[in-house]
């Protein structure tokens, strides 16, 4: 931790901060978010967005929950009592919210203190979205890389209270909930654990939303949010009266992408996650503060690719700069002479270059989308074997020891991720039948491997079967039985390497093979005291 707040470029970025804070009024914070936060200290009430409407306040100015009110009042009620302008509380406020993001970054990627005070903590993304802009989106993502960590963590029940927090802080965090029900469902590991996450969200959805959703003036200003219709502007016109609305339909489509993959660890959850939202930001016309969003997915993307990825982010971070700062005169961010500056130079130069820098940040933006999936996603290992099932294959002479390292296998793989196939299962023939004395088991003829092999490659295309067991106690065979398919699936049998058809399906053979003298001892002990 002091090799973090030591550094120099740690350094450099806070005195920036502070610099901001000290010099800029942005007009988002000024003319919105402060003026109903010093409402709200004035005339404390547990609902503020009725006092604030009750005497004729803007409806805009603060669309957000129970959790975005309550982070700033400390630091503004500490301001109003030293007589400080609230514009500072409201401004040390996301420096802490910044910093806290900046130490959850760390959890998230130990030992890269250089690469996150370099890419995130000099981000002029969040210089200038939070900073200069007075944009408080650093809070919602605070509290949903909070979400992930205890997700890492396994503190399941304290991520879902985290989570609903997120949304209650900024409504859009909705986006994230239905990502994380898909990793905890398609990881079964993890399945067993869905409960206290559940609970978790519960908790929180009574504690900071439901509250909210009680207000009617808290839920009129949410609902009068001119930022909730952005997503609705991009759309592809089908005849008369017939709109596809473009960043839903890709939403849906990575929320699909995600659920068939059939193995979620937790690296390409946090991709999937990751480039979902940028999806949603590219697609959405331009709103400085949600880019903040995708800035940790940038962060993480810069911690694995190198430097390509360093270069194309800093490329994306400053089309965004001279897009937001220079190129947008209907949103006057600064006052003063500084901020007629830049209104001059956006009229000069909007109408011609704006429409080309934005170009210019989406292009990058669906190169670095595309990286991402193919760098953080496709090359994921956990993503390679979704497409099929891990599948062994485990012959061997009777009494080699096959059951017992199919069950150790089973073990050490876990009960819930493996599913045996069963050699036995597909004996033609019961011990009392008159043709178990002419042929025996250990004939491939008197198995059939047709129906092994078909079995097994139904289990790897994911599908459930149906097939007898063989009871080696009574020599009979029991009635069938569903068999599911699973992440690693163990072919395990006398025969189970005999058919080229069979050894195709498999990614790992094995063939035990042991003295003869003490498999014929091991064979004669099961076969007397076990199954008589």
């Amino acid at each position: 931790m002091r090799t973090l707040f030591s550094h120099p470029l740690f350094i450099l970025g806070l005195v920036i901060r502070l610099g901001l804070i000290v010099v800029l009024q942005p007009v988002a914070a000024n003319e919105w978010y402060v003026p109903f936060l010093n409402n709200s200290l004035t005339d404390f009430t547990l609902d503020p967005w009725n006092a604030w409407l009750a005497q004729g306040g803007s409806v805009v100015a603060f669309p957000y929950g129970y959790v975005m009110w309550l982070f700033f009042l400390p630091l503004l009620a500490v301001c109003q009592w030293m007589g400080l302008p609230l514009l500072y509380g409201y401004g040390l406020t996301l420096l802490i919210a910044d910093g806290g993001l900046l130490l959850t970054l760390r959890r998230l990627l130990p030992d890269r203190d250089v690469l996150l005070v370099a890419v995130y903590w000099l981000s002029p993304i969040v210089l200038l979205a939070s900073y200069g802009c007075g944009f408080n989106d650093l809070i919602p993502v605070l509290l949903l890389m909070l979400a992930l960590y205890c997700t890492q963590r396994l503190v399941l029940m304290a991520a879902g209270v985290l989570l609903m927090a997120a949304i209650s802080a900024k409504l859009s965090m909705l986006l994230a909930l239905p990502f994380f029900f898909i990793y905890l469902w398609r990881n079964r590991a993890l399945r067993q654990l869905l409960l206290h996450f559940i609970y978790g969200l519960l908790l929180g959805f009574l504690l900071f939303l439901l509250p909210f959703m009680l207000s009617t003036s808290a839920m009129i200003m949410l609902l009068s949010n001119p930022l909730m219709g952005n997503i609705y502007q991009f759309a592809i016109v089908l005849g008369h009266n017939a709109l596809i609305y473009v960043v839903p339909l890709m939403y849906l489509l990575m929320l699909y992408a995600a659920w068939c993959v059939r193995r979620l660890n937790f690296e390409l959850f946090q991709a999937m996650l990751g480039v979902a939202f940028l999806v949603v930001v590219l697609l959405t016309p331009l709103v400085p503060g949600w880019f903040i969003w995708v800035v940790p997915l940038l962060v993480f993307y810069q911690a694995v690719a190198g430097k390509t990825a360093i270069m194309l982010s800093a490329l994306f971070a400053v089309l965004y700069v001279i897009d937001s700062l220079l190129l947008t005169p209907d949103v006057l961010w600064f006052t003063g002479h500084f901020g007629t500056i830049i209104y001059l130079m956006s009229l000069l130069l909007g109408q011609t270059v704006k429409p080309l820098v934005h170009t210019a940040i989406i292009a990058v933006g669906i190169v670095l989308a595309v990286r991402i999936w193919r760098e953080m996603v496709h090359r994921n290992d956990y993503f390679r074997l979704s497409r099929k099932p891990l599948v062994l294959g485990i012959a061997g002479d009777s009494g080699a020891g096959k059951d017992t390292f199919a069950d150790a296998l089973q073990g050490l793989f876990g009960g819930h991720s493996v599913t045996v196939l069963q050699g036995d299962s597909y004996h033609l023939w019961d011990r009392q039948k008159p043709m178990w004395q002419v042929m025996t088991h250990l004939n491939p003829l008197a198995n059939d491997l047709q129906g092994f092999a078909h079995d097994l490659m139904a289990l790897t295309d994911g599908k459930n079967i149906r097939c007898k067991r063989y009871n080696h106690a009574t020599g009979r065979m029991t009635r069938p039985v569903v068999v599911p398919s699973n992440d690693i699936i163990i072919a395990n049998g006398l025969h189970a390497l005999y058919l080229p058809l069979l050894r195709d399906c498999y990614d790992l053979s094995i063939y035990l093979a042991i003295d003869e003298s003490l498999r014929r001892y091991f064979k004669i002990q099961r076969d007397v005291h076990q199954r008589g």
